[in-house]
């Protein structure tokens, strides 16, 4: 697992402990550290407005367990915090008493990939900068005592995307041999992630791996960035060429963003339909479970927040006809990154999602220690609306399948979306309070 702090923090000690092996060990240093301060607000979070949906763990890939997400999350002062992992939710029940344990409200949610075979657009990057034909999506608001359905659910996945990413390594393995670079999957990436435990194992585990392995090797900065400029022959801007030659703590993320960004592609194998169902399966299976199906939007890249995508066209220039086909393919919602797209791109998505009656959703996509749990860009007013959506996935977690936010219950009794929302916001929000 891996056991990466956060330098630089208040309780640095704290966060250590936050990280430790065990979810019965992190969680005991929360309690420990919640008896010796004094209450948390009990009205939510650090007394804060803002709110965060998109927060990875170490389930997935991230430096934080579910208790130092949640616990990291309240020290930036969000008022809620939501749980985003990639083909698992075994992070779930420690963020939920985290949660519990800090006066944080959370939500659940997890990452996934769909196939979009069959549709006009099929044959093109949809929001998936490795394969055509296949995007992500997130599955929001999980109802608590549906976890255990979604984690059986995952299995399969997870499964097939463990063989993927074994048969990549060896890829990697045959790429990086002339430079004298090899990677034990066993030895080297599996005690990076919480595969054990019922996370997953993705791309990011296998460069970080690597990274470290580079690091190791050429541990000078001048030295690292000569050899991955003259040797590896990776194009190195002046900003990642400055954070990898400084003595700094979060050089190993960096050079993973540049690996990312450049690498992927060379030994990426494409996943197939046991990894990425047809998009209609898992919108159905979803909905049927409480879940709220949410394509997540990506738009033409220009600038990456992490520094591992590289600028390229997505979806934009066939947005109109995807929306007009979301809510066919049983979506409900759109999830979106302020921070992540220009003012106009987002006009246009809110936009199209009034238009086809799309819930929307955002967060900050937090897997990496450079990033900010607080997205700056979503105090914008254009984004006011997105403060109430995640207060109104609280109340859906805990309504029960009958009474849902897309229920037949709720659907009648507020025909319209955003009386919905408005209603079941207010609900979290006086709950919290009493």
């Amino acid at each position: 697992m891996m056991q990466t702090t956060t330098p630089g923090q208040p309780h640095e000690s704290l966060a250590q402990m936050l990280n430790q092996p065990t979810p019965q060990q992190r969680l005991s240093a929360l309690r420990a550290w919640c008896r010796r301060t004094d209450p948390p607000d009990q009205a939510g979070g650090g007394g804060g407005r803002d709110v965060n949906n998109h927060i990875h763990t170490i389930y997935s890939f991230s430096p934080y367990s579910p208790s130092a997400a949640a616990w990291q999350a309240r020290q930036a002062g969000l008022a809620t915090a939501g749980l985003m992992d990639h083909d698992s939710i075994a992070g779930a029940l420690e963020f939920i008493e985290a949660g519990r344990l800090l006066h944080l409200p959370v939500t659940i949610g997890l990452e996934c990939r769909v196939s979009l075979q069959g549709l006009p657009f099929s044959g093109r990057h949809i929001n998936n900068p490795d394969q055509r034909g296949v995007a992500y999506i997130a599955l929001h608001g999980v109802p608590h005592h549906q976890i255990p359905a979604v984690q059986a659910w995952l299995k399969p996945i997870r499964q097939a995307r463990f063989q993927r990413s074994l048969a990549m390594t060896g890829r990697l393995n045959h790429l990086m041999k002339p430079y004298g670079l090899s990677l034990d999957f066993e030895q080297d990436i599996i005690p990076l992630s919480c595969w054990e435990e019922g996370g997953e194992i993705t791309e990011r585990h296998i460069l970080f791996a690597l990274a470290g392995q580079l690091l190791d090797q050429s541990p000078a900065g001048k030295q690292l960035v000569e050899r991955l400029e003259h040797d590896l022959r990776l194009p190195l801007t002046e900003k990642q060429r400055g954070h990898l030659q400084s003595p700094q703590p979060y050089r190993r993320y960096d050079l993973l963003g540049l690996l990312k960004g450049h690498l992927v592609e060379r030994f990426y194998l494409d996943a197939g339909s046991d990894e990425c169902p047809p998009t209609e399966h898992v919108t159905a299976w979803a909905s049927e479970h409480g879940l709220i199906p949410a394509y997540a939007y990506l738009g033409d890249v220009t600038d990456s927040v992490t520094g591992d995508k590289k600028s390229q066209a997505f979806e934009d220039e066939f947005l109109d006809d995807l929306f007009k086909r979301l809510p066919q393919l049983g979506f409900q919602a759109v999830t979106y990154m302020p921070s992540r797209n220009q003012r106009a791109q987002l006009e246009r998505v809110q936009r199209l999602c009034r238009e086809y009656g799309l819930f929307q959703i955002s967060g900050e996509d937090i897997n990496q220690p450079r990033q900010a749990f607080v997205c700056q860009a979503m105090r914008d007013p254009m984004f006011s609306h997105l403060y109430d959506a995640a207060w109104a996935l609280i109340a859906h977690e805990r309504a029960g399948d009958d009474a849902g936010l897309f229920s037949e219950t709720a659907r009648k009794r507020w025909p319209s979306l955003e009386q919905r929302v408005r209603h079941y916001a207010g609900k979290a929000r006086h709950d919290m309070i009493h």
